[in-house]
């Protein structure tokens, strides 16, 4: 039997977040628990629908449309049997055990739900990451972060409305005018400056004669370390590299950004580089809120320090999971990374001890398993390496088989929401309509 909480009801575990790591969670934990009223699950979203994270840059380059993969949390709750309360935290009593959530208000403003509180006996925070541009001057106001489908929506009708400006305009196209910067060449930063590389060009493609892709437009990646995707192994990053810039994207290692501009970057050296566009994909931090969150412990980062279980380290009832969370690595001063291969296994892991917790018995600390990483580059293919293999070892991939493994992980997402046979249809769906459709989106 579950313990009840103090009102006589079944055990309340609320989860906060519904991004990879919360909603693979509230998932599984309706389908175990909720669905058998063994406990009251319910998810707290800020969003009504669901853009696994690592697409947005697909979004954003135009190669992917969104609403061929968003999931609505509404008809996921119903289905997954857990409740959702759309709204966001904003503050927090450990004493009384509740969630304060702020007003909600549609597009017009008026007000869906007043500010309310949200019960718990257990909870989970994963709410995810924000984009850190370090205080840079004028990030905040010129620069387009990438940390939601709208956000990506957004710098992509900009990047359509240029190409349609160039092509409408009586006077030359001047310098910048279709340069699109890139700061920080981490996994996001990298793939999506293949991607809108392709995809500027296929742009042009449908029609934009007046556009010279190989004279007119230009995609410059800065980072201020010596190499790109300096996170990953060497050997990923030479290679990346090397595509790059056989690509034709502008690559720009030791390079520190001391200002973004309406027109363009300012770099410590002193030099200027012209863009239109520019995206901080620089770093990442925990959202404000966490600051401030009744006396949880949070680290340099902004994120929630846990100890092995996932627990928060000042209140036993506390859990935290995902790119918020700053969850101890065994063998490494360095917590785990924010990575989405994490978000499943601290989902997973979670998943099965709140049925140990609600039974009483000891939970089990999380082990983090680094599978490998991956740099996908669109149609042009991936690269990357697998670990922790059968045979133990690291391998080298490219080609065919990176890409198989780049989408598997999409796909091993997908299953973690829908089961084996929606996730079947739904990719044989999409692969389907895309045939009758432009390869860029056009709007």
């Amino acid at each position: 039997m579950s313990p009840l909480s103090s009102d006589n009801q079944p055990h309340r575990i609320v989860v906060v977040g519904g991004g990879a790591a919360g909603l693979e969670l509230v998932s599984r934990l309706g389908d175990r628990l909720g669905k058998r009223r063994l406990a009251d699950i319910a998810l707290i979203e800020r969003s009504r629908t669901h853009l696994w994270k690592p697409l947005l840059h697909s979004v954003a380059a135009g190669s992917m449309d969104p609403s061929e993969h968003q999931l609505n949390y509404l008809a996921q709750g119903h289905w997954r049997h857990f409740r959702y309360h759309f709204g966001e935290m904003v503050g927090l009593d450990r004493a009384a055990k509740l969630v304060r959530l702020g007003a909600t208000h549609d597009d017009e403003g008026r007000e869906i739900a007043a500010p309310r509180s949200i019960p718990y006996d257990t909870l989970v925070i994963a709410i995810g990451s924000v984009t850190n541009d370090f205080g840079t001057p004028g990030a905040a106001e010129f620069a387009v972060p990438l940390e939601t489908a709208e956000q990506a929506v957004r710098f992509h009708h900009r990047l359509v409305n240029a190409g349609l400006r160039a092509q409408a305009q009586s006077e030359p196209i001047h310098a910048g005018q279709l340069h699109v910067a890139i700061i920080g060449a981490g996994a996001t930063g990298t793939e999506l400056a293949a991607e809108l590389y392709q995809s500027a060009r296929e742009m042009v493609a449908y029609g934009l004669d007046q556009v010279d892709p190989d004279r007119d437009i230009r995609i410059i990646l800065i980072e201020g370390a010596n190499r790109i995707l300096p996170a990953l192994p060497e050997r990923i990053s030479v290679a990346t590299l090397a595509i790059l810039t056989k690509m034709g994207v502008d690559v720009r290692t030791s390079a520190r950004v001391s200002a973004v501009r309406a027109d363009g970057i300012q770099l410590a050296s002193g030099e200027f580089i012209p863009a239109e566009l520019t995206v901080w994909a620089a770093g990442v931090k925990g959202p404000d809120v966490l600051a401030d969150l009744d006396g949880l412990e949070v680290n340099r980062a902004n994120q929630l320090v846990t100890d092995p279980m996932l627990r928060t380290t000042r209140d036993p009832d506390i859990f935290a999971i995902g790119d918020c969370a700053a969850v101890p690595r065994a063998g490494s001063e360095a917590p785990v990374p924010p990575r989405a291969q994490a978000a499943h296994q601290e989902a997973s892991h979670l998943a099965r001890q709140f049925k140990r917790r609600l039974q009483g018995q000891p939970l089990e600390p999380f082990v983090y398993r680094d599978f490998g990483s991956l740099v996908s580059f669109g149609r042009m293919g991936a690269i990357g390496n697998l670990m922790n293999l059968a045979l133990g070892g690291n391998l080298f991939i490219e080609g065919v088989l990176a890409r198989w493994a780049y989408r598997s992980l999409y796909k091993m997402h997908e299953r973690a929401l829908h089961g084996v046979t929606k996730t079947a249809l739904g990719t044989l769906a999409r692969g389907l309509s895309r045939r009758a459709e432009p390869r860029v989106k056009l709007h």
